[in-house]
């Protein structure tokens, strides 16, 4: 089989990689094709639904001219820095330009040992695999920059985790896999010769508007900056946790990658967090922000050799860049939590409505998501849903009222906050107890309702009578209080 791959990565030095090739597996099994994918990559449908797809998706067979190889990179982990990771259990097949011209990385995950795997197996059990489906692809829906799910195999064999788990391989799609932890790797071994390479590879790949800029490590640096602002911004939008912030695990393109002990809010807790990792909660839901500048620190850092000569001029021109991070992610996030509660292109003098409810939420352990789904109907009069989600109404009925004639000084009506807010709140999220109830259906070998949370999850703004169940939160006995990154 020929995916049509045009690769540019493994032109690049050595250094930048390790050979690598899945192993095979003895009895797989093609749990989903992302159809609609495939047909963006300009991938033949047909042939990936039948044994041909089944093999390149389980690594037992490589594509004709894909060329495999594992990529190198660093990171800061729970802010230690470990000089060597890599990718320990992922295998990048090639890439390819689609449809919409857009350059992708194709990528198998838990096909095997590489040369980084240092001791681990290289497998996937099937629980994450399913997780990374499911929220990638919700996150695609909600609109927010993600890498994607191409395919899901059941491999047929087991992996060892706390317990003995179904395995699994997971087929990422993504605009590029470049880290901050590839800068720092370089950056660490103080090899600037390819640090300058990965930087013009990396602006013709993702940011050509800078190619001619003055200084061009800045102009990098700034605009990673405002990507990575937005995407953080979107997240809180819609009540994300990442749960593993790591600088390897920050995508140089603005997307949404590596999805392990990620989760969504249920309750509204700032503190939230899910990583039974991250027993500090150094990556908790309103950490994010802050962690994201931290992060962005350490790409600045990598980039000093590049940014001037001179140490001293070098990092007063990085810290000048970064102090615009605050601002920049403060526009962004004003701007889509203004939405939520209906006002289009919000700003500044929006932002202290959308705190006061943030507090009253927080106060009462109010659902995030329903909340803001039940205000939908509110500038009509039909606040009954929205008051009854509140233990104390007065406080919810205050905050009503301040907010309808907050909505009548901006000069938004009844009709433009409905529609404002039908484009901002989701009906549907993926909740971490519906996850939890797919992933134990799919260890039983039933995918019938990893299929179904799927196909609710393809619109999540829109209402789905049939599957009104799916908005609810969880019941007491089904709260999940820890994720897993599966590793």
């Amino acid at each position: 089989m020929n995916f049509g791959f045009k690769n540019r990565f493994i032109h690049l030095p050595d250094v930048f990689f390790k050979r690598a090739t899945p192993s095979p597996v003895h009895a797989p099994f093609l749990i989903r094709l992302n159809v609609e994918l495939a047909e963006m990559l300009g991938l033949e449908v047909e042939s990936l639904s039948g044994p041909d797809g089944l093999l390149v998706f389980s690594g037992n067979v490589l594509p004709d001219d894909s060329d495999p190889v594992s990529m190198s990179y660093a990171g800061h982990q729970f802010g230690g820095f470990s000089p060597q990771l890599g990718d320990g259990r992922a295998i990048l097949l090639g890439e390819i330009v689609c449809r919409d011209g857009v350059r992708r990385d194709v990528q198998l995950k838990g096909a095997g040992p590489t040369p980084f795997s240092r001791r681990g197996d290289g497998r996937s059990a099937l629980g994450p695999v399913l997780r990374e489906y499911l929220v990638s692809e919700a996150m695609a829906g909600l609109g927010v920059a993600t890498t994607r799910a191409l395919a899901a195999v059941w491999s047929g064999e087991t992996v060892t985790r706390e317990e003995i788990e179904p395995g699994a391989v997971f087929t990422r799609v993504a605009n590029s896999h470049l880290r901050i932890g590839t800068f720092e790797y370089f950056a660490a071994r103080q090899d600037h010769e390819n640090l300058r390479i990965l930087l013009d590879y990396s602006i013709e790949r993702h940011f050509p508007e800078i190619e001619n800029a003055e200084n061009r490590a800045v102009a990098f640096l700034s605009a990673v900056m405002k990507r990575q602002a937005l995407l953080v911004a979107r997240w809180m939008q819609f009540g994300f946790v990442h749960g593993v912030m790591n600088t390897d695990n920050v995508s140089i393109s603005g997307e949404t990658i590596d999805f392990g002990p990620c989760a969504f809010l249920d309750g509204y807790d700032p503190a939230k967090s899910f990583s039974f990792i991250d027993q500090q909660g150094r990556y908790a839901f309103g950490n994010q922000p802050r962690i994201a500048h931290w992060n962005l620190a350490r790409l600045a850092e990598a980039l000093l050799p590049l940014i001037a000569p001179d140490e001293k001029m070098a990092v007063g021109l990085a810290r000048e860049t970064l102090e615009f991070f605050p601002s920049v992610f403060k526009a962004y996030q004003q701007k889509y939590m203004a939405g939520k509660i209906g006002i289009p292109n919000g700003d500044e003098q929006d932002w202290p409505l959308v705190d006061a409810l943030l507090s009253v939420l927080a106060d009462q352990e109010v659902d995030f998501t329903l909340s803001f789904r039940h205000l939908r109907d509110a500038p009509i009069g039909d606040e009954g849903k929205f008051v009854r989600l509140f233990p104390d109404a007065i406080r919810a009925r205050d905050w009503l009222s301040a907010w309808r004639c907050h909505l009548g000084k901006r000069g938004v009506t009844p009709e433009t906050a409905m529609a404002t807010m039908r484009e901002s709140n989701p009906v549907f999220i993926p909740r971490n107890h519906r996850i939890e109830e797919v992933i134990e259906a799919g260890k039983r070998g039933d995918f019938e309702p990893f299929h179904l949370l799927n196909e609710i999850l393809r619109r999540p703004f829109e209402e789905q009578p049939e599957f009104s169940h799916y908005e609810l939160p969880p019941g007491p006995d089904e709260v999940v209080q820890a994720t897993f990154c599966g590793t």
